[in-house]
Parts: structure tokens; C-alpha cells; sequence
């Protein structure tokens, strides 16, 4: 993480914050606002990146929970994948 732009680590730390005690389904919503204020910033996620922000998310998940993230994920990768490197 300390390579990471200061404006990528707010974006996930806002992230963090806003999907704290929300279940898998209720990410979708954040996930998105995340990708689309990115985008206006010019901002692009890498690989890496990406997955340290799913880890982010997941942590102190369920099992179930952790699934349904990777579904919501996989629901919005195209969007995702538009707004990486």
C-alpha cells in the first residue's frame, strides 16, 4: 500500500469506510460510486489494486458474504475493467 497514488488509498479508504457492517449485496451500490468517482478523477485501478480493494471489502466477512461479494464483483467487472490500467 505505500506505493499506492494518495488518491487511490482515499478513494478505498472512503470505500472502507462506507461498506463497514453492509452485507454483500448492499456493496454493489458503493462499489459503483467508487468506479464512477475514480473515472471523473482519471483515476484507473490495477489488477492489484482491485484485489487489495475486494480484500478491503471482505474482511471480517462470512463465507457467504465473501461469495456474494465476489458475485456483486463479477456482476460489475465490466465496469471495473473500463476503469483500469
Amino acid at each position: 500500500m505505500k506505493n499506492i497514488d494518495p488518491a487511490k488509498l482515499e478513494l478505498i479508504r472512503m470505500a472502507a469506510e462506507r461498506t463497514s457492517g453492509k452485507s454483500g449485496h448492499d456493496l454493489a451500490p458503493v462499489m459503483l460510486a467508487l468506479i464512477t468517482s475514480a473515472g471523473k478523477q482519471g483515476i484507473r485501478f490495477s489488477p492489484d489494486e482491485v484485489s487489495l480493494i475486494l480484500g478491503i471489502l471482505k474482511k471480517g466477512k462470512s463465507k457467504e458474504e465473501q461469495e456474494q461479494i465476489d458475485r456483486t464483483m463479477k456482476m460489475t467487472s465490466s465496469m471495473f475493467k473500463k476503469y483500469q490500467d
